[in-house]
């Protein structure tokens, strides 16, 4: 047997396992009237399995997405699917955009850290959101839609999510991140240079509260209204509230478009004044800017884990080379940003 036929062999055993344990899952959860069908495997994500298929109960067919973490990279920074479960379940009853939680697997089912939400339709693609004409009308209410998610996420009373308090990144943010790519054994000297910057320029303690982590294009659902659901709380933890502000604005997500700084969308102006607007608190752009110099550390992190997933051959994939190219693009872009030459 081939090398091509042999993954296509693994390919498919592993597309069976799924389904089955998918279908044995909705069984114990919906009764043994209750099936699958139109199941999907789609290539979005990557540390995560999604699958879509129907739920058929009944008379009814709903469609829902299936979530299972497959591969934790070596000093993970994501969530385990449980928390991140248990976040979708804080938030989605708040009326915020997020996909609605309908259950998590357990020990006695077949498959594990995974769960599963509805399914929302929309567009994820950066480059089909921020080029292509129909989603124009989109890109103009963006600013003003992403100000008021944050704002109103950032308002919500952080106890109930009092579970992410352990996560390193909810203790220090700096420290976790740089934890992490000293365990990778890079040298990195712009980024060495950049912490001393922060730490020389912290901004005074702000009260936690609930963050996305990973607010940014490319993590949400749109069409031609803007923003259906926010996606991926891999990163969710507790912290000062410009984290996730600063996070949407780093120039690595403008995608080209490097004169709108919210995500390659629009300026920052209507998207601060609706955060102000949502949350009852004004921005400080100062803070802002001091964590999207934090974020090109952390960025810089995430592409030195996904290269190294493809040097170790865990996560062989172009893409993922082409992470060890971005790292250097990064540190280029945070000194320029530090100098003030990029805003």
């Amino acid at each position: 047997m081939s090398q091509k036929e042999q993954k296509s062999s693994s390919a498919a055993a592993l597309g069976a396992t799924i389904t089955e344990g998918l279908r044995a899952a909705v069984v114990r959860r919906f009764g043994t009237e209750a099936g699958i069908d139109n199941v999907v495997f789609t290539t979005v994500g990557g540390s995560n399995l999604t699958v879509l298929f129907d739920l058929i109960d009944g008379a009814a067919r709903r469609r829902l997405v299936f979530r299972q973490e497959t591969i934790v990279p070596e000093n993970s920074p994501f969530l385990d699917p449980s928390r991140q479960f248990r976040v979708l379940q804080l938030l989605h009853p708040e009326g915020l955009p997020v996909p609605e939680p309908i259950f998590e697997f357990d020990a006695d089912d077949s498959l594990a850290r995974a769960y599963v939400v509805a399914f929302v339709d929309g567009e994820s693609l950066p480059r089909r959101l921020l080029d292509a004409p129909n989603f124009a009308p989109a890109r103009q209410r963006f600013c003003a839609q992403a100000g008021e998610f944050l704002g109103r996420l950032h308002a919500l009373d952080p106890a109930p999510a009092e579970f992410l308090a352990d996560f390193p990144d909810s203790i220090d943010p700096i420290a976790a991140t740089m934890g992490r790519i000293d365990r990778w054994g890079v040298s990195l000297p712009a980024l060495e240079l950049a912490v001393r910057w922060l730490e020389r320029n912290r901004p005074s303690n702000a009260p936690r509260r609930l963050l996305h982590g990973d607010f940014r294009t490319g993590n949400m659902l749109m069409d031609e209204q803007g923003i259906r659901a926010v996606l991926d709380y891999e990163c969710a933890h507790l912290g000062a509230p410009m984290e996730d502000l600063g996070w949407l604005c780093l120039r690595s997500f403008r995608f080209g478009h490097v004169d709108k700084p919210v995500g390659g969308f629009g300026p920052r102006e209507p998207f601060y004044a609706a955060y102000a607007a949502a949350s009852g608190k004004a921005v400080d752009p100062e803070e802002v800017r001091w964590w999207e110099i934090f974020g090109f550390i952390r960025w810089a992190h995430h592409n030195v884990m996904q290269m190294y997933g493809h040097v170790t051959g865990a996560r062989r994939s172009t893409a993922f080379a082409a992470c060890g190219r971005n790292i250097a693009l990064i540190e280029y872009e945070l000194l320029m940003t530090l100098q003030g030459h990029y805003t």
